[in-house]
C-alpha cells in the first residue's frame, strides 16, 4: 500500500475501486472533466444525492467505477465537509482517506496535515491519465463551506431554502376582542438537492425485501399482462440460471416480461451505439424513461448495467460475484426480468442492461408508504419526540408531487408554475398551520431514503420537528432517477 504525501500521485489498476474516510465527516465526490468543471449537477454526489453514473456514496465509503462514468469524465474530486455544516475541520479527529481495490485490498492511503479554521477540504482526486486512473493526494482546504466547491467546479448551488411567505394576519373581529396571533407561517422545506438537479440512479441498487411477501415457491408468475418476450433471446438464455441463483437464495422464480425486455434491449443497443456504460443516453432517455414507453409501470425497481460478459452465464456469474450486485438475484420483492445485450459495431464490447421489477399496485404503493412513515416515527422515538399520523390530505399533496415530479421530468420543492409545498397542501384540503417537506430522488427502499434524510441537517430537522404532528408520503416511479420520493408534514 502506498503512503501519499500532499501532491504525490499513484496508478491504480483496472476495476471498481472503494475510498472510504471515516470520522464525524460528509463525504461528497465531483465527476468533472478535463476542464475541471462538472457536465451538471448531477455529477455532485452527496448525501442527498447518493448517486451518479459510475459513482454510489454509502455513508464514509464511496465506490467508484471508473470506466462507467458518464461520457467525458475525466476526474473526481473526493470532498470532506463536517457534519454539522460550518464547523471547522480543526475541532475533529484528522481525517484519513483510504482506497482499496475490489477485493478489498488496501492500494493507497493519504492522512493529510491537520486542518485548522477549514470548513472543506479538497482530499484527494481519482483521474484519468492515458489509458489508465492515477490517484493524486491534495490536501486543499476551504474557508467557505460546501457550496463554495460547488460552485467552483460548476455545480448551480441553490439557496439553502428561503423563509416561506407568512399567511395574512386574521381581521380583527368586529366585537373589539384582541387580534387573534397570525397562523404560523408554513415550515420552509429543506433542500432536497444542492442542486435541485435528479440523482442519478445507481447501476446495482438494492430493492426493499420487506415491501411485499415473498411469492410462492412453486412457480414464478406469470408475467403482467401476459407479455414474454420472443423465444431464444438473451433473456430466456439467462432465465434458468438467474433461477437457480435465486432458488439457492430460497427466493422464488421471477418470470419473463417481454416490456422490461423490450426497454431493456434498447438501452442496450443505445449504450453499444455510444461505446459507453450509462443509464442515460446523449438525448436525455433514461433506461426508466424506455421502462415506461414500453408500458410497465413498477412499484421496485433494480437494474444492472455491465459491459464485458459475452454471454448470459457469464453475465450472471459476475453479478452474482459482489455482494452487491447480487442482491437482486436473492431478493423475494421483484417478480419480473427483463435482459438486453448489444454488442458495439465497431469495437465488439458487449453491453448487458437486465431490469427486475415488481409492477404497481395501490395496496403495494400503501405499504411502501407505510414503512417510510414507520421508519419516520422509529427516528422521533429514539429523540423522545411523538409519532406522527397519516393524514390522507397530506398524503394526497406529497404523492401528487412525485408523480408531478415524474411526468414533468423536474426535481425541486418549486413547481414549474411556481408552486410551493404549502401551495399544494392547501390545494389537497390541508389547514395545517405550519407545512414543511422533504423529497428526494434515486434511493431505491424506505430504508435508504430515511437514512439519507436523516443524513442531511435541513432534512433531518423536518423529521424530528417537535411542531409536526402529521405526515404524508408519496412515491413514483420513472423519468431520469427512476424514483421520487415526497414528505408533507404538518403541525396542527
Amino acid at each position: 500500500m502506498g503512503e501519499l504525501v500532499p501532491g504525490g500521485n499513484q496508478a491504480l489498476p483496472d476495476g471498481a475501486l472503494t475510498i472510504r474516510v471515516p470520522g464525524p465527516f460528509d463525504l461528497s465526490a465531483l465527476i468533472t472533466g478535463e476542464d475541471g468543471k462538472v457536465a451538471g449537477d448531477g455529477d455532485f454526489v452527496f448525501f442527498n444525492q447518493p448517486t451518479a453514473p459510475g459513482a454510489r456514496l454509502d455513508g464514509d465509503t464511496v465506490t467508484l467505477r471508473p470506466r462507467a462514468l458518464r461520457p467525458g469524465a475525466a476526474r473526481v474530486t473526493l470532498v470532506i465537509s463536517p457534519a454539522d455544516p460550518g464547523t471547522p475541520l480543526g475541532r475533529f479527529p484528522a481525517p484519513v482517506l483510504s482506497v482499496l481495490d475490489e477485493r478489498g485490498s488496501p492500494l493507497a492511503r493519504f492522512a493529510p496535515p491537520r486542518p485548522s479554521q477549514e470548513t472543506v477540504l479538497l482530499l484527494a482526486e481519482i483521474y484519468r491519465r492515458g489509458g489508465g486512473w492515477k490517484v493524486r493526494a491534495l490536501g486543499q482546504g476551504y474557508a467557505d463551506g460546501l457550496a463554495g466547491v460547488a460552485r467552483d467546479f460548476g455545480v448551480d448551488v441553490a439557496d439553502d431554502g428561503a423563509a416561506a411567505p407568512a399567511r395574512p394576519a386574521s381581521a380583527r373581529p368586529a366585537s373589539g376582542a384582541p387580534v387573534p396571533p397570525a397562523s404560523a407561517p408554513p415550515v420552509p422545506a429543506s433542500p432536497a438537492s444542492a442542486s435541485g438537479a435528479p440523482a442519478p440512479v445507481p447501476p446495482m441498487p438494492r430493492v426493499p425485501p420487506t415491501l411485499v411477501a415473498p411469492a410462492p415457491a412453486s412457480a414464478a408468475p406469470a408475467p403482467a399482462g401476459g407479455t414474454s418476450p420472443p423465444a431464444g433471446g438473451a433473456s430466456w438464455q439467462a432465465l434458468d440460471v438467474v433461477n437457480a441463483a435465486r432458488a439457492r437464495a430460497g427466493a422464488a422464480a421471477v418470470a419473463l416480461d417481454g416490456r422490461l425486455t423490450a426497454a431493456a434491449e434498447a438501452h442496450a443497443r443505445a449504450m453499444a451505439a455510444h461505446g459507453a456504460l450509462a443509464l442515460e443516453s446523449p438525448d436525455g432517455t433514461s433506461l426508466f424513461h424506455r421502462i415506461a414507453a414500453h408500458g410497465y409501470r413498477p412499484l421496485t425497481i433494480a437494474e444492472h448495467i455491465v459491459s464485458g460478459p459475452r454471454t448470459p452465464r457469464e453475465f450472471v456469474d459476475y453479478c452474482l460475484e459482489g455482494a452487491e450486485r447480487r442482491g437482486p438475484f436473492h431478493d423475494p420483492a421483484v417478480v419480473h426480468l427483463g435482459i438486453g445485450r448489444a454488442e458495439g459495431p465497431t469495437t465488439g464490447d458487449v453491453y448487458w442492461t437486465a431490469v427486475w421489477a415488481r409492477p404497481f399496485t395501490p395496496d403495494g404503493l400503501l405499504r411502501l408508504a407505510s414503512e417510510v412513515i414507520a421508519l419516520t416515527n422509529a427516528e422521533r422515538a429514539a429523540a423522545r419526540l411523538a409519532p406522527l399520523a397519516p393524514d390522507p390530505r397530506l398524503t394526497a399533496a406529497a404523492q401528487a408531487h412525485s408523480d408531478d415530479m415524474v411526468a414533468r421530468d423536474f426535481y425541486s420543492h418549486t413547481g414549474p408554475e411556481g408552486h410551493q409545498p404549502w401551495d399544494r397542501a392547501r390545494a389537497a384540503g390541508a389547514t395545517h398551520r405550519g407545512i414543511g417537506e422533504n423529497i428526494a430522488c434515486g434511493q431505491r427502499s424506505p430504508e435508504e431514503v430515511v437514512r439519507g434524510w436523516m443524513n442531511s441537517p435541513g432534512h433531518r430537522a423536518n423529521i424530528l420537528k417537535p411542531d409536526f404532528t402529521h405526515i404524508g408520503v408519496g412515491h413514483a416511479t420513472g423519468s431520469r432517477a427512476g424514483t421520487y420520493w415526497t414528505q408533507v408534514f404538518g403541525a396542527v
